[in-house]
């Protein structure tokens, strides 16, 4: 099987590739790796990177399946890790240069599933520095490019696992979703890319941002993939408190479903409209026309509070990660500046922080700290929880009524690097859509759905679902996934689609 049969397999093929005997684990590994020396350098998908590490580990899978072993339906296939995940055999820095060159005592949970299911870890991949921003811009160690036009963003956080995806570096990858960082990365590449319930996936090992809203998740090239990848690493976990106590929904099996014939869809009104790219708000409504077409019945939904959702969320998010933050005091772990034995602790702090974080987490942190300060705590982060009860509720009713909620996933498709980088509001609106769902702790799937007519960039549509029915998410997008590829003749993304 040559090198370019391998990179344009599926995950779920690649696996069944490799267990079978078609390949090999190294095979697959050496494809991903090579094609990583070939691109790498356009794109900066990743900020860690060891071959042999990762030839080793396809080595363990290969022996075990000749040893008459059945590892599992993933094992042997590569796989992007986001680099907010702690890893024992890697460095963790979140893309921060207060982490650099960090490596962690512990497997996060999340990365312990992803051995335990046979698959063989490329590296770490570049993001947003602490998960903070929607263009991978804010990270320390550079900027990474979309593959799609190499002048323009991949979204964020998770930008660089959405890039390794898209740029054939990985057949999937990990991400975190704390305000839509997964969806909208997924969004702007072309990528299926699902944010699980809240508590469904383990954030144990997991760098915090925003404890009440992170969520690891996937993103793939194809439903069925984010579907095994969700499948593999989710599932209750003793070590996080938050961790839901309950099966994980049959994901695979409603990816492998496909239909939506009877599904209620609802379209929410409030997202969507002015502001919105022409070519975004065109792609949507066929969208939602070829679900029709599929037998759904369509239906407008009304969430009032979801114009409140952008505000709550900067006010609760800051907050949190202002508390979080704290942790990176130059005394436990990570970068210390300024200790020549003359300074105080309190100068030392002050010291590494400032030299530390950038300037887009100093800003957050302030924002929060001041939110959270004495005589402004209940005019601004109470006043925002408030709004995420009414924003449950919201959601609450509108499920009552429908299966699933749709929107676009983003308002633009990909804007150019360097665009929005003065402008913190223009970069916030980049989440508009996809904050409501990380408030109520609900369910969210991007799926592509074809290619704004301006620039030809991709544009993501959004399925909303309620808390542990994430399997509805992937039924709807599998769905119009099929139907798109049978009108095109073919998947969204390809190799020749794309400027690397």
């Amino acid at each position: 099987m040559s090198a370019t049969d391998l990179l344009h397999k599926s995950a779920a093929e690649l696996g069944e590739a490799v267990r079978s005997g078609a390949t090999t684990a190294v095979e697959a590994a050496t494809a991903y790796l090579d094609r990583i020396a070939d691109v790498e350098g356009d794109v900066h998908a990743y900020l860690h990177l060891d071959r042999e590490a990762a030839l080793d580990r396809a080595r363990d899978v290969d022996e075990r399946i000749a040893a008459g072993e059945d590892p599992g339906p993933l094992a042997g296939v590569p796989v992007a890790h986001k680099d907010v995940f702690t890893t024992v055999d890697m460095p963790t820095t979140a893309a921060s240069r207060i982490l650099e060159d960090w490596h962690p005592p512990y497997d996060a949970t999340v990365t312990a599933r992803l051995r335990e299911a046979g698959m063989v870890i490329l590296g770490k991949t570049n993001m947003d520095e602490f998960a903070m921003g929607s263009s991978t811009e804010n990270s320390a160690f550079g900027a990474t490019r979309n593959p799609w036009d190499l002048d323009r963003i991949p979204g964020g956080s998770s930008g660089g696992s959405s890039a390794a995806v898209a740029a054939y570096e990985a057949p999937f990858a990990t991400g975190t979703d704390t305000g839509g960082s997964i969806r909208q990365p997924a969004a702007v590449c072309g990528l299926v890319g699902a944010k699980p319930t809240y508590g469904g996936s383990s954030r144990h090992g997991l760098i915090a941002f925003a404890s009440s809203l992170d969520t690891p998740g996937p993103i793939a090239r194809t439903v069925l993939d984010a579907a095994l990848l969700h499948e593999a690493f989710s599932g209750h976990d003793p070590h996080d408190s938050t961790s839901v106590d309950a099966p994980v929904p049959p994901v695979v099996e409603a990816a492998r479903r496909a239909d939506v014939d009877g599904l209620r869809v609802g379209v929410v009104r409030e997202l969507g409209g002015e502001g919105y790219q022409a070519g975004v708000r065109q792609r949507f409504q066929e969208s939602v026309e070829l679900l029709e077409s599929l037998g759904a019945k369509v239906v407008d939904v009304s969430c009032p509070s979801f114009d409140a959702a952008l505000s709550a969320y900067y006010l609760i998010a800051p907050s949190e990660c202002s508390s979080n933050l704290a942790r990176f005091d130059a005394m436990r772990y990570g970068l210390r500046v300024g200790d020549d034995g003359n300074r105080s602790a309190e100068e030392v702090m002050s010291l590494t922080r400032a030299e530390g974080f950038g300037p887009e987490v100093k800003r957050r942190i302030m924002l929060g700290t001041y939110a959270l300060s004495s005589g402004y705590y209940d005019a601004y982060y109470g006043s925002a929880q408030q709004v995420r009860t009414l924003i449950k509720r919201d959601f609450d009713a509108a499920f009552d009524n429908v299966d699933v909620l749709v929107s676009p996933t983003a308002p633009t498709t990909a804007f150019p690097i360097g665009e929005r980088a003065d402008d913190p509001m223009a970069m916030y609106l980049a989440d508009l859509c996809t904050i409501p769902t990380n408030l109520a702790g609900n369910a969210a799937l991007s799926v592509p759905c074809g290619l704004a007519p301006e620039d030809g960039l991709p544009v993501g549509l959004q399925i909303m679902a309620p808390a542990l029915a994430d399997d509805r998410t992937y039924r709807v997008g599998a769905a119009v996934e099929a139907a798109l590829g049978e009108r095109r003749g073919g998947p969204l993304l390809s190799q020749d689609a794309l400027a690397v």
